[in-house]
């Protein structure tokens, strides 16, 4: 008989038996437990030419992968059922033979409705032999595939339910599909869709679960058996001491079934059902808290988080959570394997996890805002109610509660939900720095900062940070001898406070508010919002009383490293569909945030804290991080910041490559009487950033031109020795404003006269020029005094 006639014939038979028996033979035969009702007869032959035979098929779900940013270890996986569609040529034929031999004997001849089976199962039933079904895999494919499709829960019965109404409406579909798709690609679909237990869905996931390989590495032995789970994945479940009597006797059925139909010889059969199965039944690791390295799983939550905000991926975050988990996305995150090792390695030698002071590190890349590693002194985890690890929440308004140590998954480095974030202490002052040079100050501006400043802010009458009989907001320095005049440079290396404010009060709070909103700076709680609302009477904002995140800092210092160009932070560097295809979500989202000269000056000052500096670069002899240039061992620039009490300890070390911020601080009680030990901070942040650079070439900064650095300069006339109202008279004649210092230095002019001038030499026009007045005594040659051993940075 030729091909063509075959079908003809196999056509008529198959549409005679379902017509003739669709009542009565489709529910003994197909549904044996299903009485013979007069519904199911209604159901009959005068019906089923007039069923729908078109079938919409949605895209099972597909289980996203996660990658580091090599694109090839493994990160995490996001799944609502795990599985991962793939092509027919990648499921080695044994498995292909297993499945029919398991299934459907006939499927190469039948054309979606084995009409012998049928009448052979309903012969069988009736004479109360043990029942048989009459699915074919199209059959089974159909039911699978519109159960997928539907979009209510009512239809997801519907498709499913032992109604012979149901069953005929797979038949028609059958029949259909098998003439559109072929056997091949019908077989392909079945093989993903369909369900193997342990939460494993199509062959490539349950080839993982039950023997961690791939497909195309199954043995005979193997496949025989995963085929015959599909009949009954929790009856057949070999990972059970009860079901894997049965699975093992189901896998010598399916054998001797592949002997039936030619796939094997008996000889194989007889070998493999001797061949000891070593089965792992390992459910695939779901979501962050089974991260393939359990630190990462801080990072994970971040790269969640961002994912859930993206509108690219649906209108809700609902939408976009679903997406995600059925998508069937290949996701290379930002995570740079190394750079996160030793971010964690190096937070750890600082401070073991299960203290309750939290060190927690971000890092980074500028110009790309690609966010690197994130880590903490922290498991993330949910503690066990049941056995709970968490020591007592340390805020004693708590009471009872449990801590956030040593497990959490909060997002502590980059904030979000109700962790608003930590004060960062004098890092701040980068953004005073900022609005100051984007109104034309050039880095020499000179300030004679007293210990203590009176401004015009206001704060509480006769607060403690007012002062005394006041309203006036008057903060102080951290060692007496940061008094005296001070410029940019050795102001934000010294970290001067009330250079800081008064610089602040010059070009106005609000422009420092709003250079740290264009640099990424977010204000989270409510109180921070509302003051950065109304910024221009926040005298203290330049402190870094606001809170903060490790990753906010971080990235607003990458920004000035790479030339003023924000890039909001991102966890991913590429994001492909399940159909291969590169979505444009995971491209950098860059703008020039400040001008490149202010950025490159700003980096410049910034060099000082950290030991560093440029040809153009007057830092001064003392800097609150001096040893971090030498740790790094490249061209670096950070700042060091401290809070009231050393409830925080903050430092930010940047080069061109990366940037990486520390916070150290209580989680649970942002007012903790307890002090941050700075040093390890400073050591945890720049030893990161050290190893996270090994092997990589050093970049310099470029400095700034000469007239953001040092302005319009002019020449500071020669007053040594002379009265002090001549010598005011003449420097204020030059075009400076001037100022007689309160204290007197040794010098070899007369007493009472002018000793000189600081700045000497050359200064910015317009600028502030304190008269030194002599003492009268032979100058000894002394410098700028130090600041005393206990003095700490901020």
């Amino acid at each position: 008989m030729r091909k063509r006639d075959h079908h003809v014939v196999t056509n008529a038979a198959s549409l005679l038996i379902c017509g003739l028996l669709a009542g009565v033979v489709v529910a003994a035969a197909a549904f044996p437990a299903v009485a013979m009702s007069g519904l199911a007869a209604k159901a009959g032959a005068e019906t089923f030419d007039k069923l729908p035979s078109e079938l919409t098929v949605k895209r099972a779900p597909q289980i996203s992968y996660l990658y580091a940013s090599d694109g090839k270890t493994p990160l995490a996986a996001m799944y609502d059922e795990n599985r991962r569609d793939i092509p027919l040529k990648d499921v080695p034929m044994i498995m292909q033979k297993a499945i029919i031999a398991a299934e459907d004997h006939n499927f190469f001849q039948h054309n979606g409705v084995d009409a012998k089976g049928i009448a052979r199962a309903f012969v069988n039933n009736q004479a109360g032999a043990s029942q048989q079904g009459a699915s074919t895999i199209t059959m089974q494919y159909v039911r699978q595939a519109i159960a997928y499709s539907a979009t209510k829960p009512a239809d997801v019965v519907a498709a499913t339910e032992d109604t012979s109404a149901r069953k005929l409406k797979e038949m028609r579909y059958a029949m259909r599909i098998d003439k559109e798709l072929g056997k091949n690609e019908i077989l392909e679909r079945y093989l993903n869709i369909a369900p193997f237990g342990n939460g494993a869905y199509g062959i490539f996931a349950a080839s993982q679960v039950y023997f961690g390989k791939a497909p195309k590495d199954l043995k005979l032995e193997e496949a025989a058996m995963l085929a015959g789970m599909v009949k009954a994945p929790s009856a057949f479940d070999p990972t059970t001491a009860g079901g894997r009597p049965q699975a093992l006797d189901r896998r010598n059925y399916v054998l001797d079934n592949m002997v039936q139909i030619g796939a094997i010889t008996k000889e194989q059969a007889e070998v493999a059902k001797k061949t000891e199965l070593t089965v792992v039944g390992k459910r695939a690791p779901n979501g962050c808290v089974a991260t393939n390295k359990a630190h990462w799983g801080f990072f994970c939550d971040y790269f969640y988080r961002w994912w859930i905000q993206q509108e690219t991926f649906g209108a809700t975050p609902y939408d976009r959570e679903r997406r995600l988990k059925t998508g069937g996305y290949s996701i290379i995150t930002s995570l740079d394997v190394a750079t996160q090792q030793a971010a964690k390695d190096n937070v750890e030698q600082q401070l073991k996890t299960g203290r309750k002071e939290a060190l927690m590190l971000a890092a980074v890349e500028p110009g790309t805002g690609r966010v690197r590693a994130l880590a903490t002194n922290r498991n993330y985890k949910l503690d066990d109610p049941n056995k709970p690890q968490n020591g007592k929440a340390s805020n004693p308004a708590k009471k009872g509660a449990r801590g956030t140590y040593p497990n959490t998954t909060n997002p502590l480095m980059t904030g979000g939900g109700d962790i608003h974030g930590y004060q960062a202490g004098s890092t701040f002052k980068i953004f005073t720095m900022v609005a100051a040079l984007e109104k034309g100050l050039p880095l020499s501006h000179t300030i004679k900062a007293p210990n203590q400043f009176k401004s015009k802010y206001p704060v509480e009458f006769n607060s403690p940070a007012a002062c005394p009989g006041t309203s006036n907001y008057c903060p102080k320095n951290a060692n007496p001898a940061m008094a005296g005049p001070r410029n940019m440079w050795d102001g934000f290396g010294f970290s001067v406070n009330t250079y800081f404010v008064a610089l602040e009060q010059e070009v106005g709070a609000q422009n420092a508010v709003d250079a740290a909103k264009r640099l990424g700076i977010q204000f989270r709680s409510s109180n921070d919002a509302d003051l950065a609302k109304k910024a221009d009477l926040w005298g203290a904002f330049t402190l870094g009383v606001s809170a903060t995140t490790p990753l906010d800092v971080a990235n607003a210092y990458a920004t000035l490293a790479a030339d003023g160009n924000y890039c909001e932070p991102i966890p991913v560097q590429e994001i492909r569909d399940q159909e291969g295809n590169k979505l444009d979500v995971a491209n950098p989202r860059c703008h020039q945030a400040v001008k490149t000269e202010v950025a490159r000056a700003a980096i410049d000052a910034a060099r000082c804290p950290v030991g560093d500096n440029s040809s153009t670069s007057r830092c001064g002899g003392v800097r609150t991080a001096g040893a971090v240039r030498g740790i790094v061992g490249k061209p670096v620039a950070g700042k060091t910041g401290t809070t009231e009490g050393d409830k925080t300890a903050t430092l930010v070390a940047t080069t061109k490559q990366l940037a990486v911020a520390g916070i150290m601080a209580d989680p649970d009680y942002a007012q903790t009487p307890e002090s941050m030990d700075y040093n390890k901070a400073n050591m945890a942040v720049s030893r990161t950033l050290r190893d996270a650079l090994k092997g990589k070439p050093s970049i310099n900064f470029t400095p700034p031109g000469s007239k953001s650095s040092a302005g319009d300069e002019r020449s500071i006339p020669d007053v040594k020795c002379q009265s002090l109202d001549t010598a005011k008279s003449r420097i204020q004649g030059a075009g400076f404003e001037v100022e007689v210092s309160d204290s007197k230095v040794d010098s070899s002019c007369p007493p009472g006269t002018a000793a000189g001038t600081s700045p000497d030499g050359r200064t910015t026009k317009g600028g502030l020029v304190v008269i030194e007045v002599s003492n009268g005594k032979k100058s000894t040659g002394g410098g700028p005094r130090p600041p005393g051993p206990g003095r700490r940075p901020n």
